[in-house]
């Protein structure tokens, strides 16, 4: 029997038994086979292409655990969560984290019989994380957004560059094992969407991969339309196009005020829309999220945070209200239209001051070098540490409150620190939730001292039936999940909290949600802070390049779009 027969006996019953589909999209076969014989690979698929399949198919037939890197905290928390809703053994570590919390999910990574660990790609240099992963029993790793390994990319992390010497560490002779499914080394799965030829080769080559190995997939998608108008009247035409076709749709707007500004306007029409922006409280863009996925909300209008990694197949067409600023981050959001095959529209709605806006905001992106090196010091000067100290501190952090405190203008804080993070010397996360973290103060057998109210005591008896280890260290705690647990209201669990916290029974640390700073290496003197000006220059002129990409898109008058899109990524049909 041929290998490809054997590999197909092993992993349909996986697709079928697990995801409940009889056969893949397309190509996703072809990467899983080459997967399966242990290769390392580059896929590049689509938006709605079905990356996790591909990889998480062939981690189930393997031994051992996956490891995946993903820069999107919020992605990798609902991957986590789709895998054990699906039964699968699944941990994540990310920024928020306790010390005690990061340390119990790598042993469990060890010890536990986990499949998948998704890990955001500041953990790759600590210590805690190096110290482990060479015990852990790898499979494979996985590198999600994967073009974030590369210096001409759009969206360079550093943190990313690690990847390959962790490849290093976890490498094993796994002769043993009688299966050429087993690998004698561990390959590396780099899956994007977008990725030019120069980012695909270059991906290749930093990752380390033991040969050029690249597979692209479906970009040219005849169900969906791209469209450009150019208009000063953005609300019209924006209103005609939401009567004109029917069902779920995504509109992009550049910033908060203009997501609200147009879900109102909308909504004065008749049209059922809402908007979804980061200056929301988490629970409520849950439950817009919940909505729209179930079709009970038809119309999202958001910035440009919503929707990855979402797969809703039905999306009729995707708006944007102003010009993306690049190529990549367009055809990501656009492709999140008709992933069902069906007939969808993706429409640009631009004006000649959206040009001028986005020269403007390439000015402003790349403020001098003598300027980030003072957002650098005045960073620390706002976090109180001094020099020689703050390597691998983990510190919430206000953008707003720091532009402020240090009279710095926000939008040049926010890219010098952006410049700052791709040297490699920090790393600011996506706004995420730190959970609540109490413990008892009191010892177990001291609380029958107490003459506490019913609704105290069946509370008190809620947390140590959930919570076994929260007599001997702060543990993080769930508030809604206690609440769906018991016969008690989120607001009378935070009642108690702080009842039970002024008794001085607990000591508790409340919930925040905030971006957080995670500080790769000590403050730096001065003359010991290297900016890299030849990289500075690079990055400007490449940033110059897309800017001028994305508004030659937009205003060509001749030829086809999408294959002024397809040749943008060097795809030849």
């Amino acid at each position: 029997m041929e290998n490809g027969e054997r590999i197909d006996e092993i992993i349909y019953p996986i697709l079928k038994d697990v995801w409940g589909y009889s056969d893949f999209r397309p190509m996703q076969r072809e990467i899983i086979h080459q997967i399966m014989l242990n290769r390392d690979l580059l896929a590049i698929l689509p938006t709605g292409g079905g990356k996790s399949i591909c990889f998480q198919v062939p981690a189930l037939a393997k031994r051992g655990i996956c490891i995946v890197v993903s820069p999107l905290i919020a992605l990798i928390k609902d991957q986590v969560q789709n895998l054990k809703k699906l039964n699968i053994k699944a941990l994540s570590v990310h920024s928020g984290m306790s010390y005690r919390e990061v340390d119990i999910a790598l042993d469990n990574a060890i010890y536990g019989n986990y499949k998948f660990l998704y890990l955001s790609p500041e953990r790759l240099n600590t210590q805690l994380f190096r110290a482990r992963v060479s015990r852990m029993d790898v499979s494979m790793i996985v590198v999600d957004e994967a073009h974030c390994i590369s210096q001409w990319g759009y969206d360079f992390r550093p943190d990313y560059l690690t990847i390959s010497q962790i490849k290093s560490e976890v490498a094993r002779n796994r002769r043993d094992v009688d299966s050429e499914f087993i690998p004698h080394d561990v390959p590396i799965i780099a899956l994007t969407a977008t990725a030019t030829e120069k980012v695909a080769d270059d991906i290749c080559d930093r990752l380390s991969f033991a040969s050029k190995n690249i597979i692209r997939s479906g970009f040219d998608r005849p169900n969906l339309s791209y469209l450009v108008k150019q208009t000063e009247n953005k609300l019209g035409n924006l209103l005609a196009l939401c009567n004109k076709i029917n069902g779920s749709a995504i509109i992009y707007a550049g910033q908060r005020k203009k997501c609200e500004e147009i879900a109102s306007f909308l909504q004065s029409q008749g049209v059922d829309a809402q908007p979804y922006h980061a200056g929301m409280s988490k629970e409520k863009r849950e439950a817009k999220q919940s909505a729209w996925k179930s079709n009970k909300l038809r119309i999202m209008v958001s910035t440009n945070a919503f929707g990855m990694g979402i797969d809703k197949p039905d999306v009729r067409f995707v708006c944007h209200t102003s010009l993306p600023d690049s190529i990549e981050s367009y055809f990501q959001e656009a492709g999140r239209a008709g992933r069902d095959g069906k007939a969808a529209i993706s429409l640009v709605l631009f004006s000649k001051s959206d040009i001028a806006r986005l020269r403007q905001i390439h000015s402003n992106s790349f403020p001098k070098l003598e300027y980030i090196a003072d957002v650098y010091q005045k960073v620390f000067q706002y976090l109180e540490i001094p020099y020689e100290y703050g390597e691998g501190y983990n510190i919430k952090f206000s953008l707003e409150d720091c532009a402020k405190s240090m009279k710095l203008n926000l939008s040049m804080l926010y890219y010098s620190m952006k410049y700052i993070e791709s040297l490699g010397y920090w790393t600011l996360s996506d706004e995420i939730t730190i959970p609540t973290r109490l413990f008892f103060n009191v010892s177990r057998d001291s609380l029958y001292n107490y003459n506490f109210s019913e609704e105290i005591e069946d509370f008190m008896v809620s947390l140590m039936r959930l919570y076994p280890g929260i007599f001997s260290d702060y543990v993080a705690i769930d508030e809604g999940y206690i609440a769906r647990s018991g016969r008690f209201t989120k607001d009378q669990i935070d009642s108690m909290i702080r009842f039970l916290s002024r008794e001085h029974i607990i000591k508790y640390i409340p919930k925040i949600t905030s971006p957080m700073l995670f500080l790769n290496s000590e403050r730096l003197v001065p003359e010991n802070l290297n900016l890299k000006s030849d990289i500075y220059q690079m990055r400007k002129e490449m940033a110059c390049q897309r800017l001028e990409a994305i508004i030659k898109y937009a205003t060509m008058t001749e030829g086809d779009r999408k294959r002024y899109l397809l040749d943008y990524f060097g795809v030849n049909s």
